[in-house]
């Protein structure tokens, strides 16, 4: 699980290195950061065992396999996302990405393009290309990553459902669908094995390059940092290329589980993505979290929905009940950073 990361670029020069509340750098932790820790962990445990109680096809291997798909496709979507946010900024076009990348996919395939490889390569192409406009605009627009995405979001939806033409594409590829529903492992839905092999990369990135330092010194204190010489701008541009990247590969694994792109998909992604993120622990503040408690924020809102739908409740009672989970998180997260000053 990540921790917050301090370093020389967070604070001023001559000064010691204390937590955020102003104690010790070792003191122990307040009684708030241990339940921010535990929670998460504690709640899908808890989760487990309920919907293993109520629902007797919840630990079945069939069931057990869906779950992995679905967790691997919402992981996906929410990594970059995670790095964004960690940055103290949002990406709000997540889903208008998914959705785009799935409609050119869907419509390639049926022109002959049916290579997984490939469809892999146009995929990562397509957000790439889709979030270096979201971080130039924000970067070097200095326009606000929430207006700038804002922006995006209705833009690229709008692209992509002119691909679309307004209708659903089908599709009959088997290897394609492969990529999301096949099982390289049994019991384990290869969207699952792509999205850990991602999260590898990207924690990689995240924690042991400088890169990665940047991105959490950036969200503590962006001013300390261009202070330092640090090319923020640059930084920006290019964890949006990787939220752009992210949900691209999730938007083609979505469309491949599906055999279809139509004009709801990803529709669900983006609330999805920023729940899964809270949820886990990462402050939408910024500077705090990581894409390992994304990890967890996904198994909980995946468990969560496939226990629900298992013994049959109703779909506003899943969104109700989700709302709390997200709200009671949130609370959670902020309350153990004790900003004075909360946007």
């Amino acid at each position: 699980m990540d921790d917050d990361m301090t370093t020389e670029l967070t604070r001023p020069a001559g000064t010691p290195d204390t937590a955020a509340e102003g104690k010790p750098a070792n003191s122990p932790p307040s009684r708030l950061n241990i339940v921010r820790d535990v929670l998460p962990l504690a709640a899908l445990l808890a989760l487990v065992v309920f919907f293993s109680v109520r629902a007797e096809a919840f630990l079945s291997a069939a069931n057990l396999t869906l779950i992995s798909g679905q967790a691997g496709i919402l992981l996906l979507a929410s990594l970059g996302a995670t790095l964004v946010i960690v940055a103290g900024s949002v990406d709000l076009s997540v889903g208008s990405i998914a959705l785009l990348t799935g409609a050119v996919i869907a419509s390639l395939i049926n022109s002959g393009f049916g290579n997984p490889i490939v469809v892999l390569l146009i995929a990562v192409v397509v957000g790439a290309a889709i979030g270096l406009i979201n971080g130039v605009v924000f970067a070097y627009g200095r326009v606000p990553s929430f207006i700038a995405t804002l922006g995006t979001l209705s833009l690229f939806a709008g692209i992509g459902l002119t691909v679309l033409q307004g209708s659903t594409i089908n599709f009959t590829n088997e290897a394609v669908r492969n990529l999301a529903i096949g099982q390289f492992i049994p019991n384990i839905q290869n969207a699952a094995l792509i999205a850990l092999l991602t999260l590898a990369v990207v924690w990689f990135l995240a924690r042991r390059t400088r890169f990665g330092l940047y991105v959490y010194a950036i969200g503590g204190n962006e001013r300390v940092v261009e202070l330092a010489g640090v090319r923020t701008a640059r930084v920006k541009v290019l964890i949006l290329v990787l939220s752009g990247i992210t949900a691209g590969l999730a938007g083609l694994l979505l469309t491949a589980q599906l055999g279809s792109a139509g004009p709801t998909l990803g529709s669900t992604i983006l609330l999805d993505s920023i729940a899964a993120i809270v949820i886990g622990g990462t402050a939408l503040s910024g500077g705090v979290g990581g894409v390992g408690r994304t990890v967890l924020g996904v198994l909980i809102l995946t468990v969560l929905s496939n226990g629900l739908n298992q013994i049959g409740a109703a779909d506003y009672t899943q969104t109700i009940i989700k709302g709390l989970v997200i709200i009671v998180a949130a609370v959670f997260t902020m309350a153990s950073q004790r900003k004075l000053i909360v946007k």
